[in-house]
């Protein structure tokens, strides 16, 4: 049998094995608990978190918005777009934050008739104003011209730019019945897809007016 040695305090250690034992592991975590405690009193102390900063500017005020037909009250803050205004407080996600700066036309809404970005209007300037979303626009069962056509040629892709092009293209021909395709590629220049499914928007744009002047239009 192998000899088994005794370490200084009496205690039997295995034969061939090196480096740290859990006994000298145990007193390493010791000693290292005994500094830290022997640190002076103020390097322990930890430092006072700043207490925030008073929300500066107006509370909540009541907003009252008219859309799809329907008013809804809200209690909000002056400087919350129409945007936010529907995704945040009404659960209306059709339209979409993308840029949210103005550019690229996903959140277009259609507000008095004409089509704007809601991303740059402030909620509290659209009251009394008639709002129309996509949400307000047909239905599952039976789509509006101008869904129907997004569909037909392929015109959605990823379809985040989607509820913005629709409600930008049933605003032009609201005002342009029988638009030429030139015509249509001005009107929507304010609307911009990343998958870059013009050539079908366009189209679609084209078909629904067809299909409006039949008197079908939502």
């Amino acid at each position: 049998m192998s000899k088994i040695d005794s370490d200084d305090h009496g205690k039997t250690k295995q034969p061939g094995k090196k480096g740290f034992s859990r006994r000298s592991f145990l007193q390493g975590v010791g000693i290292g608990g005994g500094a830290v405690a022997s640190l002076p009193t103020g390097l322990l102390v930890e430092p006072e978190v700043a207490s925030a900063a008073p929300v500066m500017g107006p509370g909540p005020v009541r907003v009252s918005l008219r859309i799809n037909g329907k008013v809804h009250n809200l209690n909000i803050e002056p400087r919350v777009t129409l945007l936010d205004a529907l995704r945040n407080h009404l659960d209306m996600t059709g339209a979409k934050k993308v840029c949210d700066r103005g550019t690229c036309g996903a959140c277009t809404v259609i507000l008095n008739g004409r089509a704007v970005y809601s991303c740059s209007v402030l909620a509290i300037e659209a009251q009394g104003k008639e709002i129309q979303t996509i949400e307000g626009i047909g239905s599952l069962s039976k789509l509006h011209p101008v869904s129907a056509a997004f569909v037909e040629n392929d015109a959605q892709q990823c379809g985040f730019c989607t509820p913005g092009f629709v409600m930008a293209v049933k605003a032009f021909l609201d005002r342009h019945p029988n638009p030429t395709m030139d015509q249509v590629k001005r009107g929507l220049g304010g609307n911009l897809c990343r998958c870059g499914t013009y050539v079908g928007v366009r189209q679609a744009a084209l078909d629904a007016a067809k299909e409006m002047k039949g008197g079908r239009r939502a």
